[in-house]
């Protein structure tokens, strides 16, 4: 398969792969652990963050971690949650595990702490958590555990993709009479939330719909294919540690590498990689987002 040739460069925010791949590669680095010492290094990224910070989250200790679409969320034993975004540039990384080799941890001695690095975390056993974000538009906030939910940035988010409330029968509910493009309105998070340009048009592809076709005109046994084209390349691309573009890093700091497995997505003039169809991919541009697609085995 060609390289991606990146002829029309996008700001990427990472999607649901991306920061699911991040939540678990902290996962053994944070869960169980005091957060011994916190670093704030600046006073906010693309909003400031909460008061006293610092002082908040040295103590705690860290219940668990999860996912909520494109956010991470961190249970303390305070009884607040971290809530983060890592934007368009940022960046968590783990250093200072010397356990025995197990999958998920890491054995890098502390870098350097640079000028970007705008959040450390001093966690007990020597490691640190280090939130990077040279565009700083990344956020961070404290919220109650108990209320995390209803946090403006959550509250109204749809159904996790990967989750047993996404269904074809709950799709096509919500696209019942739209006549937006089913590109876009997958896109909308409160139709379902965590998908991104990507996996989209990955998953627009393999399910053979063409990214304009009205929503509410994509019939039954397609949405039941579209669903599970859905979940397919969404649990592909966890497996494979998301796709690195340009800033992702996985908490080891390596690279994914999903992008390597693309059928279509910046592959413009490529041929179409479905078996027997000799379309080639074409790009448009759909609410200033490019679409990726095969005009010949998407309709």
């Amino acid at each position: 398969m060609r390289p991606l040739h990146n002829a029309t460069p996008e700001l990427k925010v990472p999607e649901l792969p991306e920061v699911e791949t991040v939540r678990r590669g902290l996962s053994p680095a944070m869960e169980g652990r005091v957060i011994e010492r916190a670093e704030i290094r600046r006073e906010g990224l693309r909003w400031p963050f909460p008061p006293n910070l610092a002082e908040r989250l040295t103590g705690a200790r860290v219940e668990r971690l999860r996912r909520r679409s494109k956010y991470i969320l961190i249970d303390l034993d305070s009884g607040e949650t971290v809530l983060i975004h890592l934007g368009m540039s940022g960046r968590m990384t783990v250093s200072g595990l010397t356990a025995p080799f197990v999958p998920g941890e890491f054995h890098h001695t502390h870098p350097q702490i640079e000028k970007h690095d705008h959040v450390v975390l001093h966690m007990a056993g020597d490691v640190r958590v280090t939130f990077n974000d040279p565009r700083r538009f990344g956020a961070l906030d404290l919220v109650p555990t108990a209320g995390a939910e209803a946090h403006p940035l959550l509250a109204n988010l749809g159904p996790e993709p990967l989750g047993n409330a996404f269904s074809a029968t709950y799709l096509g509910e919500r696209l019942k009479g739209r006549k937006g493009p089913i590109k876009s309105l997958l896109l909308d998070q409160r139709i379902v939330s965590g998908l991104g340009n990507i996996y989209v048009c990955e998953a627009l592809h393999r399910a053979g719909i063409h990214p304009e076709r009205a929503g509410g005109r994509v019939g039954a046994a397609r949405l039941d294919h579209l669903t599970q084209e859905i979940r397919t390349v969404l649990s592909e691309a966890i497996e494979a540690g998301g796709s690195s573009l340009r800033d992702y890093r996985q908490a080891d700091g390596e690279l994914g590498y999903f992008q390597h497995n693309f059928r279509v997505y910046d592959r413009e003039d490529a041929p179409c990689p479905t078996p027997d169809c000799s379309g080639t991919i074409r790009r448009i541009v759909q609410g200033g987002r490019s679409s990726y697609f095969c005009p010949r085995c998407q309709r």
